[in-house]
């Protein structure tokens, strides 16, 4: 995977997760989402991505990464307990949720200046 496979990897997520809030059906599993390895991006920092792991850059997307799923799941749980979990709360410009996900695209393209 490269860079650019892993942002576009990252909004395809995004958009899934927007879907789900719209009508939770079970489909997702909050311990499962909140698992930071197990998506693409996920899977390549734990494995490929590693060779890059001496950059700062590679620690600060790891941590932004883990914080993503880590709203993400809190989001999911909160749409399965019945919560209304709209777009503008859960996925708004302001949301944590988009400052996460503005955090991973920003370090993937501060790790793609490094390599």
């Amino acid at each position: 995977m490269n860079i650019d496979e892993a942002i576009s990897a990252h909004a395809k997520w995004k958009m899934k997760l927007a879907s789900y809030i719209s009508k939770p059906d079970q489909s997702l599993q909050a311990s499962v989402v909140g698992a930071n390895n197990l998506c693409d991006l996920g899977k390549w920092l734990h494995g490929d991505g590693m060779k890059y792991s001496r950059l700062p850059e590679y620690s600060k997307l790891v941590a932004d990464h883990t914080q993503f799923h880590q709203i993400a799941a809190e989001i999911i749980r909160k749409a399965d307990s019945g919560h209304k979990v709209t777009d503008e709360i859960a996925l708004g410009a302001k949301s944590k949720f988009a400052s996460a996900s503005s955090a991973i695209v920003l370090s993937l393209m501060a790790m793609r200046s490094k390599m």
